[in-house]
């Protein structure tokens, strides 16, 4: 068995929701070091498929190279899992069997201190996860103006303190650029009244914001969701795992939404609407880690699965 610690949140709990099959075809938007992909390859074998993407270039090579034993049977585009259609299409798929999107960042990107996505591990204020895009977590935190830093830390940060944050980071700029990932850590903590610096870092929900907005992880979420969910062949699964609410609530609503038929008034003889039933939802509540996860792999803490089947037809 692979060590918690070595392999990806919920992955039993992922594959039995995927269910892979013989000969099937599966898309893994968010490959990271080939946990998911090598699972999906290995329970779908001989014939199964795989196409996944990433942005990490990284990551990429890492999974190419564990997904080794597999040859043939996949591809790994250098792609963001929102260009699925035209990723797809160039390599001749049309309906999928199954999908898999694990939003968090990978194992491989948080252990890799230097990629400045961990405020445990002092490291440039970077946090792309494609490295060669444009704007880093520095430019965001330099060139933003206090009220834009408030605002961002309140919405995709959930935190509470973030007026109070954004002051100090404001303060400290004003003397020299922010550039290190210790440095921002200790100005949030700064920006924290003391008897809420009680239970251990205060920065998770800080750089959680930032590398929500330098990597435009929310936008485009919801219409990639509803989008391959619409891509699955009658019967084929989606299995999207969250680490924060905002995703969680983003494809709670995408499900629930693609679940819900006929809208019309209950008083009209014949429907006008148009709208069907497209999906299932197999979680009524989202999977969460267990007692032997939780003690054994931290990161699992705030996960959450949601899986639904297509009922309709792909066309």
């Amino acid at each position: 068995m692979i060590p918690f610690s070595h392999r990806p949140v919920l992955l039993e709990e992922c594959m039995e929701g995927l269910a892979p099959e013989r000969g099937g075809v599966y898309f893994d938007g968010t490959a990271g070091g080939g946990g998911h992909s090598y699972e999906i390859l290995r329970r779908s074998a001989p014939q199964g498929r795989l196409i996944a993407t990433d942005l990490d270039e990284n990551a990429i090579a890492a999974a190419e190279n564990r997904l080794a034993p597999f040859a043939g049977r996949f591809r790994i585009r250098h792609a963001n899992f929102k260009q699925f259609e035209s990723v797809l299409n160039e390599e001749g798929v049309n309906g999928l069997d199954g999908v898999m999107l694990d939003l968090g960042v990978s194992s491989f990107q948080l252990d890799e201190a230097s990629r400045g996505f961990s405020y445990l591990k002092d490291a440039p204020l970077d946090m792309r996860m494609d490295a060669g895009s444009g704007m880093t977590a520095e430019d965001v935190v330099n060139g933003y103006s206090e009220e834009r830093l408030g605002k961002l830390l309140w919405e995709y940060g959930e935190e509470r303190f973030a007026k109070r944050i954004a002051r100090a980071i404001a303060e400290r700029r004003k003397t020299k650029r922010i550039t290190r990932t210790g440095e921002l850590a200790q100005i949030v903590e700064s920006g924290i009244p003391a008897k809420f610096r009680q239970n251990g870092p205060c920065a998770r929900k800080t750089f959680q914001a930032i590398r929500i907005e330098v990597n435009g992880e929310l936008e485009g979420l919801a219409e990639a969701v509803k989008g391959l969910a619409l891509r699955l062949n009658k019967g084929g699964r989606i299995c999207v795992l969250t680490f924060h609410s905002l995703e969680d609530r983003i494809v709670k609503n995408v499900f629930r939404e693609l679940a819900e038929g006929c809208t019309c008034d209950k008083s009209l003889p014949v429907c006008v609407c148009g709208k069907k039933q497209e999906i299932n939802i197999l979680t009524k509540k989202p999977v969460t880690a267990g007692e032997e996860e939780l003690r054994e792999n931290p990161r699992s803490k705030s996960a959450k699965l949601r899986i639904a089947e297509r009922i309709g037809e792909y066309s």
